[in-house]
């Protein structure tokens, strides 16, 4: 989530006197340790969205791995007056331990914009990590492209959940966590042992003979409209084969109008659906390839939607 206005960013303008007595102060860059969540949540709630219970957002990403901080904070003395939040983990990826760092919340007071890149800077900085920012809004994109952050395809489809009749025996739709442990296995169970915690992930498997799939989505609103977005699926094909009871378990047991699925997580675009281009999500890495990137183990999991309830700087959250 970000809410800067690059122009004003790379202009930086002293004109107001507010941005003059800014500038007359000393403003620290410093990391977000465990002692600073409660302030940083404080900060958020007053200044980015008061709907959003950032303490257990921040901490609700309870899988292992070795975090150097929460990601950077601009302080005042006591006083916190901006926010790059961070979610780091190691995945191994083509026999490989990656370490990521995922940035979120960039939301600095508009006194203080002339800091702005100095907290920003401050995150990339940190050696040996690819970076990934999933959600960045219109305003920030254009400094992603200076600092060399590459797309995403998010390509997506937007499938209508309708009440179809099922078919007893056939396919079986489960969110029970007991169910979920005792049908997952290897890289899978691991997974879903990670982020059964994380605030904003929604679990489901779906079961078909002697098959199954793992399927975590997050709940979202567009113009007043509740939908799921599908972040991971482990098995693209039974998804497409169980599509129906699934979005039929999504609208009756959740109340979600639709389904909002990336062609890079499920393959191809299922039938009866729409082509939609979801939000874009870019990152920066030597190394990994777009289809190297997913959703895991990021604010997508842990940082719930409940729209853009206060906007501190004429910009949307990203």
């Amino acid at each position: 989530m970000v809410v800067l206005v690059a122009s004003e960013i790379f202009r930086r303008s002293t004109s107001s006197v507010r941005g003059r007595k800014a500038q007359a102060v000393t403003v620290e860059v410093a990391p977000i340790t465990d002692a600073d969540v409660a302030a940083v949540a404080a900060f958020l709630h007053s200044n980015l969205n008061d709907r959003v219970p950032w303490d257990r957002a921040i901490s609700s990403a309870s899988w292992k791995a070795e975090a150097p901080n929460h990601g950077f904070m601009l302080r005042v003395g006591p006083r916190v007056v901006g926010t790059q939040l961070a979610f780091y983990s190691e995945r191994l990826i083509a026999g490989r331990v990656e370490r990521f760092c995922n940035i979120s919340s960039w939301c600095v007071l508009p006194e203080f914009r002339f800091h702005s890149l100095r907290v920003h800077k401050a995150v990339l900085g940190q050696d040996g990590y690819h970076i990934t920012s999933l959600t960045p809004s219109e305003n920030v994109v254009p400094i992603h492209d200076r600092f060399k952050f590459r797309y995403l395809d998010t390509s997506a489809a937007l499938i209508p959940n309708l009440p179809w009749p099922s078919l007893p025996g056939r396919t079986k739709v489960s969110a029970n966590p007991d169910v979920i442990e005792s049908t997952l296995t290897g890289t899978e169970l691991e997974i879903y042992r990670d982020h059964a915690q994380a605030l904003a992930a929604r679990h489901v498997v779906l079961i078909r003979d002697q098959d199954s799939c793992y399927v975590i989505y997050r709940e979202m609103r567009q113009k007043g409209v509740p939908f799921a977005a599908i972040l991971y699926v482990s098995n693209p094909e039974l998804f497409h084969r169980a599509l129906l009871p699934l979005t039929r378990h999504l609208l009756i047991r959740h109340r979600l109008l639709a389904t909002r699925a990336e062609l890079r997580f499920i393959g191809h675009q299922p039938r009866l659906s729409l082509k939609r281009t979801s939000w874009p999500k870019m990152y920066r890495s030597d190394s990994l390839e777009p289809d190297q990137i997913d959703d895991l183990y990021s604010e997508l999991m842990c940082v719930p939607y409940y729209g853009t309830a206060r906007r501190v700087i004429s910009a949307r959250e990203t």
